[in-house]
């Protein structure tokens, strides 16, 4: 019989992985530029299958949690989550769609700054829930986000938890960086203190620090080395807009609008082309 952890964790990896090609422009190279972002926005705007990515995500994290709790010791550190914030369970669909609507295809950090201090994220489907659930099972929260809208980023930052009543929104369970991606260090801190039990995000780099690499052979290489934990431990998100799959492909995760990067999207974009089409 197969293993219920392995065929659970294949499945989520099978059905989450096609929506990462969403970011693809299928339009041919020629005079016109095309939106590069349209599809994949338009998937997490209109799609079912985005909402049913996260209600499986957050039914697989419940699934583990219980599974966790039954099989703690006696005496171990109390248990907790880490959760990332954005696209993991506060959506930015209204981000992007703004970003659309002004004609730009590539992050805009004014644009997003003036969307978070505004209170502009919204729950992703199934986060309150779950997040409900784990603090009535006795179990902390802590998130680890990357942000920096200069010295109210957290300020905002938990005002857009608090606007949302998500549980555990204060400083002691908040932990935002603004000078780095690194979260290693916030998350062994919290480690020494709990027992982790379930670690949630929509980023490699939100589980561990290596995978925070400029080759995208390589980082499709060290998820494969890990591929047990996902679905496991490790409950991923889509995401085909944004993150440090981007660092792959350009070098730096928030690119600028050039003709140079929207030439190494196209590229990104046509490596595995099937070569039967000539």
């Amino acid at each position: 019989m197969p293993n219920p952890r392995t065929t659970i964790a294949a499945a989520m990896l099978l059905l989450a992985a096609p929506f990462q090609l969403a970011l693809a422009d299928t339009a041919n190279t020629g005079t016109a530029s095309p939106n590069l972002l349209t599809a994949a926005v338009a998937w997490r705007q209109t799609a079912a299958e985005y909402r049913a990515l996260y209600y499986q995500g957050f039914n697989l994290a419940k699934l583990r949690l219980d599974q966790a709790l039954a099989e703690r010791k006696p005496g171990a550190r109390p248990p907790a989550i880490i959760s990332d914030l954005d696209d993991t369970i506060l959506s930015s669909n209204s981000y992007w769609g703004a970003l659309i609507s002004q004609g730009k295809d590539f992050f805009d950090d004014a644009l997003w700054d003036r969307w978070v201090a505004a209170n502009g994220p919204t729950l992703t489907p199934g986060a309150l829930d779950f997040l409900d659930y784990a603090k009535s099972r006795g179990v902390e929260i802590f998130y680890v986000s990357s942000r920096d809208q200069g010295d109210r980023t957290d300020e905002y930052a938990l005002n857009n938890l608090r606007n949302l009543k998500v549980p555990f929104a204060d400083k002691e369970h908040v932990t935002i960086l603004r000078e780095s991606s690194n979260k290693e260090p916030a998350q062994k801190a919290i480690a020494e203190r709990y027992d982790v039990l379930l670690m949630l995000g929509d980023n490699l780099n939100d589980f561990k620090r290596r995978y925070y690499v400029d080759d995208a052979s390589q980082r499709a290489a060290l998820l494969d080395e890990d591929r047990a934990q996902f679905g496991d431990r490790f409950i991923l998100f889509p995401n085909p807009t944004d993150g440090h799959w981007m660092k792959a492909i350009f070098g730096e995760s928030e690119p600028a609008d050039t003709p140079a990067n929207r030439a190494k999207f196209r590229a990104a974009a046509a490596s595995g082309a099937w070569k039967g089409q000539d």
